[in-house]
């Protein structure tokens, strides 16, 4: 199973409490309040969201953080890279420290960067914006007051 951290998890959800009012600064204990999400934990990811240029941060007496960009411009690829770094299935990723002790002698070397790039790509289509947007179930049909079962029809002779 592909899992994200929690840490990603709440990053989502602050960072979409944070779209729901853009052009406004946010402290930490307003996000927290407002998102459930512990107020150190979202210092923690105010501390790693802002290096990554998904948020700025100000300072001050009336400072806090803001979105860097409109929520249709982050995706959620951007989010997952700042929190827990490259996307991939594998330790097998263009670029990384690999801590594979037969990487050399591997048959699959370089192969599962194909499905590492597919997923990211996936990813990268996703916006926070789309991650806002409710997920609307439809009603389940009402069921009739009064059913009744017709009788069972018989074999003609």
């Amino acid at each position: 199973m592909i899992r994200l951290s929690k840490l990603t998890d709440y990053a989502i959800v602050v960072l979409s409490e944070m779209a729901r009012h853009a052009g406004t600064v946010h402290t930490v204990s307003v996000l927290a309040e407002r998102t459930g999400v512990p107020a150190p934990t979202v210092a923690k990811l105010m501390k790693a969201l802002t290096p990554a240029g998904l948020t700025t941060s100000q300072r001050g007496a009336a400072g806090g953080y803001a979105l860097n960009r409109p929520a249709d411009a982050i995706s959620i690829a951007e989010i997952i890279t700042a929190l827990d770094g490259p996307i991939a299935l594998t330790a097998c990723v263009d670029g990384a420290e690999s801590q594979c002790g037969v990487e050399r002698l591997c048959p699959m070397r370089g192969g599962w960067e194909k499905v590492n790039r597919a997923i990211r790509g996936a990813l990268e289509q996703v916006t926070l914006a789309d991650m806002m947007v409710p997920v609307l179930f439809p009603a389940p049909a009402a069921a009739p007051s009064h059913v009744v079962d017709a009788p069972a029809a018989r074999p003609a002779h």
